[in-house]
């Protein structure tokens, strides 16, 4: 059973960093595509930023050249080093592997979430 467990949000000023982490196990990492999803009060949850099977990355337009997505193969590890944080990037931040056929794409829903962690950017 893959178990997907996420730390390191918390509460920052505008422009300030954070940098959420995903402890993974129970999955063979190189078969999976992992992302980080945000849901926002009263909003659907959205694909922040994804990692495909071959290390090739993507994120939404509102996040770029301020977030980056990477991960640690030895310790299964995902991160999220997320800079110049703005108040529209509040919400709960969610951990998801996907089990991909494609070494570059990421297609499908996730079929596996981490708890949440919380990030909250005040003005």
């Amino acid at each position: 059973q893959v178990q997907l467990v996420e730390s390191g949000g918390g509460s920052v000023q505008a422009g300030g960093s954070l940098r959420p982490s995903c402890a993974a196990s129970g999955y063979t990492q190189s078969r999976y595509c992992m992302g980080w999803f945000r849901q926002a009060p009263g909003k659907e949850r959205e694909r922040v930023a994804r990692i495909a099977r071959d290390g090739g990355t993507s994120y939404t337009d509102s996040v770029k050249g301020r977030f980056t997505i990477s991960q640690d193969n030895a310790k299964n590890t995902l991160y999220l080093q997320m800079n110049s944080l703005k108040p529209e990037d509040t919400g709960m931040y969610y951990c998801a592997a996907e089990e991909s056929p494609y070494y570059s794409a990421c297609p499908g829903v996730p079929e596996y979430w981490g708890q949440g962690t919380q990030v909250t950017v005040s003005s």
